[in-house]
């Protein structure tokens, strides 16, 4: 990728050595011990107040741009994406509201709990946020094969399929497995329609688009079932096949059309 001359995103939240802080606190444990004389379920309380801590957010966390490579790189990816996004919502009368990319190590709060590293990236809808350990490119070369900067790219674009999906309405359409195919796979699509127009703006090098195909297929239900050891079975799948994968990714980089994405219909 030549991402030399793409501007760097400020939407940017670095919390790599933060930590989540934790335990459930000494008030907690207290209130559950005053329940349990009183008869009450301890555990039920003991719950809601890790729920309460997990969703508490650290404050004043620096937003913009970080100064290592790998954080440069995912922040001008990002900018890249705001840059496509917002002319492609232009283009249809509509005004594109950027989310943020929190980069952390090894676990991090956010509006839908906690997240960890081994669940890999992941969107929340209700803060609006990507959140992305980047030892995942790691094992994105090492473990799933799948090795190369676009291949990098194709990840936080997905991710950020799921955040358009969020503002077009489309989250609230899952309502079983099925369901959850077709979201992870339109945002496949809208990987590539960001791909298509990122082509265009030159940033793209020969042999990109193999990588960002590579890594679809690299992570389809298919694919991680037999790595795992167990057999292959469709009804269990969340995020679809390698080859619906690549199929989806392709189909948005070919045509950089919206319209096309719509696995619903």
């Amino acid at each position: 990728m030549q991402l030399g001359n793409q501007r760097a995103s400020g939407n940017v939240e670095d919390r790599r050595g933060m930590g989540v802080g934790g335990g459930l606190g000494i008030g907690g444990i207290v209130i559950a011990l005053v329940a349990y004389f009183l008869g009450f379920d301890p555990s039920t309380v003991i719950n809601v107040a890790e729920q309460v801590q997990t969703q508490r957010e650290p404050k004043d966390v620096p937003k913009g741009a970080p100064t290592d490579e790998a954080g440069q790189f995912v922040s001008k990816v990002l900018g890249s994406t705001e840059d496509v996004w917002t002319k492609v919502f232009q283009q249809s009368g509509g005004k594109y509201r950027a989310p943020t990319l929190v980069i952390y190590d090894g676990a991090v709060r956010s509006a839908c709990g906690t997240g960890q590293t081994a669940m890999g990236p992941f969107y929340c809808p209700n803060d609006e946020k990507l959140y992305l350990d980047l030892s995942f490119f790691r094992q994105l070369s090492a473990r799933f094969r799948a090795p190369g900067d676009f291949a990098q790219a194709y990840v936080v674009a997905h991710e950020l399929g799921h955040h358009i999906q969020n503002l077009m309405g489309t989250t609230d359409r899952v309502r079983s497995n099925e369901d959850s195919v077709r979201v992870e796979l339109q945002a496949d699509c809208y990987a590539g329609v960001w791909g298509h127009y990122a082509a265009q703006r030159n940033v793209l090098e020969p042999g990109d688009a193999e990588e960002g195909l590579a890594a679809a297929s690299a992570v389809g239900d298919d694919r991680l079932q037999e790595m795992s050891g167990r057999a292959v079975n469709p009804d269990s799948f969340t995020h679809g096949s390698s080859q619906q994968r690549m199929e989806w990714f392709n189909r948005g980089f070919r045509s950089g059309n919206v319209s096309d994405c719509d696995t619903f219909r």
